[in-house]
């Protein structure tokens, strides 16, 4: 072989081991991951699924990446996070309600979490938005492993003064509380642009969460958000929730637009979600000093039964999407999911798959990216009023009385989405099989949770 020819191989053999090498690493490339999480939204609350509330930017999501059909969170916003941040039922922490007023429950100082996890993966983490797993600034998202933090500790919040239910302060920035003049959508998303584009690490992958207050109550939205919904929707207390979904899906779109700026959109992984389901109704009298009109009505979890705080449908299966441009495909996963899940599943793709043994999560990235068929999965989720657990197709929830026996049912959620027809009496060995499931979950609880049932 002459010199010229021995050359020409050495350059081909040089490009192609170059090249296989670059695919490899685009493959296996650590992903930014922005975690959107909506405050009470409810299955009917989103254009996709076929709403008359208008959301355009998140339906962007749903019609270009991975809807996840049958996700499971908790009935209320506390738990729903705890499990996300630890990877296990937030009833195992004693945490199975809001925590209010002037409650000291947290999250355990010494649990594996997900920003400490990831914080070891060289990621920068940050949380803009709601925090309720501890009211005081000493037990904010710092203390749990967040690099940065701003929004509110508290479940809900005046939009404008940014202070609770109860007229204590919730507002803060990094620990220290703080005052600023703003609608709280439009100040979560200035601020999630802002830490983007200036505050964050340009050599290190994050893992940026924004928790929107957005819908829920109190709602104080502009006209010019109520505007679109003037002939559609003629309930005004429902036309105010519209609104506000409106706002948050709109402050969506301008943080989609931020990655496109910031060339970060190809690789970065972003996650929709709401905490639970929709509430129905708010009765304001007692909170706020009187000051906001109540609602008559809030969301809507059609066609899926009940509302938030119960353990039916409505208030667990809640709207999920995972959208990655060019790496993941359009489709709906039918698989049953849990938000236990996402901690793992997020942790698997930072690189690190040595999960402490506290996480009852499962990685479930490959059902998600490929399609891939979920087997003999058991979903627990446990509540202030009832438990219940699903093995597909069954699903058994729990309704315990301090003075009484409880309440069982079985439904067969393939088939009765609505959860209208209770076979408790017709499935007796089905009955018998996921009772016992529930009640081996059940003993798993933190003890103080676990008042004495009577049988």
């Amino acid at each position: 072989m002459n010199t010229n020819k021995q050359l020409l191989v050495l350059l081909s053999f040089c490009f192609s081991v170059s090249y296989s090498q670059k695919s490899k690493n685009n493959l296996t490339e650590k992903p930014n991951v922005i975690l959107i999480i909506a405050d009470d939204a409810g299955w009917n609350d989103v254009g996709y699924h076929g709403s008359v509330i208008k959301t355009p930017n998140i339906d962007f999501l749903a019609k270009n990446g991975v809807e996840l059909y049958r996700f499971y969170a908790n009935p209320t916003c506390s738990p729903s996070r705890a499990s996300l941040f630890t990877g296990k039922p937030a009833s195992r922490m004693g945490i199975v309600a809001p925590i209010s007023d002037k409650s000291q429950l947290k999250l355990p100082d010494s649990i594996p979490t997900l920003p400490k996890l990831l914080y070891k993966n060289n990621y920068q983490t940050a949380l803009i938005g709601k925090w309720h797993l501890g009211l005081q600034t000493s037990s904010g998202p710092k203390a749990y492993g967040f690099d940065y933090s701003y929004g509110f500790l508290h479940g809900q919040l005046d939009q404008y003064t940014h202070l609770y239910k109860n007229g204590d302060k919730s507002w803060y920035r990094n620990g220290e509380f703080i005052e600023e003049k703003g609608h709280v959508t439009d100040l979560l998303t200035n601020e999630a642009v802002k830490w983007i584009s200036e505050k964050r690490d340009p050599k290190r992958n994050f893992f940026l969460e924004v928790a929107y207050s957005a819908p829920h109550f109190p709602l104080q939205e502009e006209q010019k958000w109520k505007d679109p919904y003037m002939n559609s929707i003629k309930d005004s207390s429902r036309r105010d929730f519209a609104a506000a979904m409106s706002h948050m899906d709109n402050s969506i779109g301008i943080l989609l637009e931020k990655l496109k700026q910031e060339k970060l959109d190809k690789n970065t992984l972003i996650i929709f979600m709401s905490d639970n389901g929709a509430m129905q109704d708010w009765d304001s009298k007692n909170e706020y000093n009187g000051i906001h009109p109540s609602n008559t009505t809030l969301g809507d979890n059609t066609p899926l039964r009940d509302w938030k705080t119960s353990n039916y449908e409505g208030a667990i299966r809640v709207p999920c999407i995972f959208y990655w441009k060019d790496r993941l495909k359009k489709y709906r996963n039918d698989n049953y999911i849990s938000v236990i899940d996402l901690l793992p599943t997020i942790l698997s793709l930072a690189g690190d798959n040595d999960m402490p043994k506290s996480i009852e999560g499962k990685n479930v990235w490959t059902t998600v990216s490929e399609n891939k068929t979920i087997t003999n999965k058991e979903i627990y989720v446990r509540g202030h009023l009832q438990e219940s657990l699903i093995r597909k197709p069954w699903k058994i929830i729990r309704t315990r009385h301090a003075n009484a026996p409880a309440d069982l049912e079985l439904y067969n959620i393939e088939k009765d989405l609505g959860e209208k027809k209770n076979l408790i009496l017709e499935e007796k060995s089905v009955a018998e099989k996921m009772e016992i499931a529930l009640e081996n979950q059940f003993k798993k609880d933190a003890k103080k949770v676990n008042y004495e049932k009577i049988k």
